[in-house]
């Protein structure tokens, strides 16, 4: 008994990249601020440093006037609050797949 090689068949392997091009949806997250000044006209020994009440940021503003002496007086105060927001957006982007083509003797498989 003797053995030999013998050629059946042929097989041919290669790879094809698809491209699928896609929206994705991401959320971003932003603050914005928002300003309003407030009128106090209130008298004062030293000038208040800034503070907060709750979320907002309170920063007086003071000026000196000149009656029979020298007076601080608040005359206005920058109020400073932040607004947190979210928003969807989508950005266009190209994702590639790649897959096997297996071909037998010229067929797929």
């Amino acid at each position: 008994m003797s053995k030999r090689t013998v050629e059946s068949s042929h097989v041919r392997v290669r790879t094809v990249v698809e491209e699928i091009t896609n929206n994705l949806v991401a959320e971003l997250a932003r603050e914005d601020i928002e300003i309003e000044r407030r009128v106090v006209e209130r008298e004062v020994s030293v000038a208040p440093v800034p503070y907060h009440e709750g979320e907002l940021l309170i920063i007086p503003i003071v000026e000196e006037r000149a009656i029979v002496e020298k007076r601080l007086f608040v005359v206005e105060e920058v109020v400073v609050r932040r607004i947190a927001r979210t928003e969807e957006v989508r950005v266009p982007t190209t994702l590639r797949k790649m897959r096997a083509v297996i071909e037998r003797d010229g067929d797929e498989v």
